[in-house]
């Protein structure tokens, strides 16, 4: 009997981007506002067990970022991630929707396999 062994990469080359839309950026900035969040505050982008697809989405505004998060900064928004989350998010594009199917953030994750009707969740 003859096995086939497949040889997988050492290293898996993730692109380590989020990429944050201007809409989104604005929502941003109108939530800063609204809420009293002080303009230094960054976004917390970050992945959490659970939901109908096994991972759900968290989004949060941070005063600054811990110990070994990602830090990127797009359309003056100042993004912090964990390496955990980092890995689940590599890719992802962060928009904001206002259309007739609903108001909200919509994460456009090339890493999900499968997302649940809401969107607020994701499985890899």
């Amino acid at each position: 009997m003859e096995t086939t062994v497949t040889h997988m990469p050492e290293k898996l080359q993730l692109d380590e981007e989020i990429t944050l839309t201007e809409k989104a950026a604005n929502q941003i900035r109108k939530l800063k506002a609204e809420n009293n969040i002080p303009e230094d505050h960054g976004l917390r982008l970050g992945v959490k067990g659970g939901g109908c697809s096994g991972m759900t989405y968290v989004l949060a505004f941070d005063e600054k970022p811990k110990e070994n998060d990602k830090l990127m900064d797009q359309h003056g928004i100042r993004m912090f991630v964990d390496p955990k989350s980092l890995f689940f998010l590599s890719g992802t594009v962060l928009d904001f929707s206002d259309g007739l199917n609903g108001k909200g953030f919509v994460f456009n994750n090339p890493q999900a396999a499968k997302t649940c009707g809401c969107g607020q969740s994701f499985g890899v």
